[in-house]
């Protein structure tokens, strides 16, 4: 799935806010600029018009636009469907055209008709398929389940694959990997400006497996709040050189890792089968939802699955309204002595839970199947049902 960066042009903060709120909720990942009232458009994919008052500013914004950024695709609202604005604004150089407030259904098509033009330009590399895991609580294995992912992608697809750690202080890729990296993702999002193929070599550093890796920062600070940004623009950036791209996101929603989530075609609740665990997840779902990130990219994975379960999986599903994706078995040994020698599972010997990742990523890479379908219960969790868990 493409990867699509948006810019909403207009003066009016609650116009922009509710504009990018529908441009997050659906199921194609959006990367929003900011929200000037004067953007180019020349780097995004999609231009956000509002002419609900201003029709001829808007309009003639509309021709800048399209003389500025050929390729974009434009959108212009207005407060009805006038047939005579409409044709001035396709003629403008406009793509698309909606009344404000649109439908739900309305919007997501036009998302769907900007998406594919863009796929169709020749001159458009396909962008990668992201991947953010995220964790219900610290030390559900998260990092376990992201790294061994993207070992697997890379070795199943044969395809260039990346693994971001956005973890500040505590990334551990590297060392459940076994190599160590003189660069961190502080070096890259410092240096955006200069991050082409080139110096992006210079940071990474690269597994046996063909995997590589942008190692976690040393810092305890950074990545920190006012490092959301950089790490969305860094996100979009790699997702143009990579086919695959996994990032660990840790436990914690905060602005790093809402622009995970953000860009994410999936993104993977890593869950063990526990109490705190449920609680969390359950929390951590309605967050995503008041976020505004599509629910139909959320999976939930359960690690450390094995009988007798604190909570049956059936009742987690129940109590979350969402399926379990994925369940890894519980082995101590097995994963430890995996992680102690900085070698993946899937290279360190078969067993039974290298044999799930193997599946797992299967899946992963043909995101058409049965398996990989979220098919999450729509509306509000079952918040009843979590409180009589405890």
């Amino acid at each position: 799935m493409a990867l699509l960066t948006a810019q909403i042009l207009s003066d009016d903060e609650g116009f922009r806010k509710a504009a990018s709120e529908l441009l997050r909720s659906g199921a194609v990942p959006i990367s929003i600029g900011d929200g000037a009232s004067t953007p180019t458009g020349g780097h995004a994919d999609l231009v956000v018009v509002d002419g609900r008052n201003q029709h001829d500013y808007a309009l003639s914004e509309i021709e800048r636009l399209r003389i500025a950024a050929p390729s974009a695709s434009i959108l212009m609202v207005a407060l009805e469907s006038n047939p005579d604005l409409i044709l001035k604004a396709m003629r403008s150089g406009a793509n698309e055209f909606l009344a404000w407030p649109p439908s739900d259904k309305s919007f997501q098509e036009a998302i769907h008709r900007v998406t594919s033009r863009r796929n169709a330009s020749s001159a458009t590399r396909p962008h990668a398929t992201t991947i953010a895991f995220v964790g219900a609580k610290g030390g559900t294995g998260t990092t376990t389940v992201a790294v061994n992912c993207a070992v697997e992608l890379a070795r199943l697809s044969k395809r260039p694959t990346m693994i971001v750690d956005l973890k500040a202080g505590l990334g551990e890729v590297t060392l459940f990997l076994g190599v160590r990296s003189r660069y961190s993702l502080l070096d890259a999002i410092d240096n955006l400006h200069r991050l082409d193929s080139g110096f992006l070599k210079e940071l990474i550093v690269k597994h046996k497996s063909g995997l590589e890796i942008l190692a976690g920062s040393d810092n305890f600070d950074r990545p920190g709040p006012s490092d959301g940004g950089a790490i969305e623009e860094l996100l979009r950036l790699l997702a143009k050189q990579y086919d695959y791209l996994v990032i660990d996101a840790g436990s914690q929603i905060n602005p790093c890792s809402v622009a995970a989530i953000y860009a994410g075609d999936r993104m993977f609740l890593t869950a063990n089968p526990d109490v705190p665990s449920v609680r969390n997840a359950q929390r951590l779902l309605e967050r995503v939802r008041e976020l505004g990130a599509s629910g139909d990219r959320v999976r939930l994975l359960l690690n450390r699955a094995a009988e007798p379960f604190p909570i049956p999986p059936k009742q987690i599903e129940t109590a979350l309204g969402h399926p379990i994706h994925h369940m890894f078995p519980s082995d101590y040994k097995t994963v430890s002595t995996a992680l102690n020698s900085g070698v993946p599972l899937s290279l360190a010997g078969d067993s039974e839970i290298a044999a799930q990742f193997d599946l797992f990523v299967r899946k992963v890479l043909d995101p058409g199947s049965a398996g990989d379908q979220a098919g999450g219960k729509k509306g509000l969790l079952n918040i009843d049902r979590i409180a009589s868990l405890w």
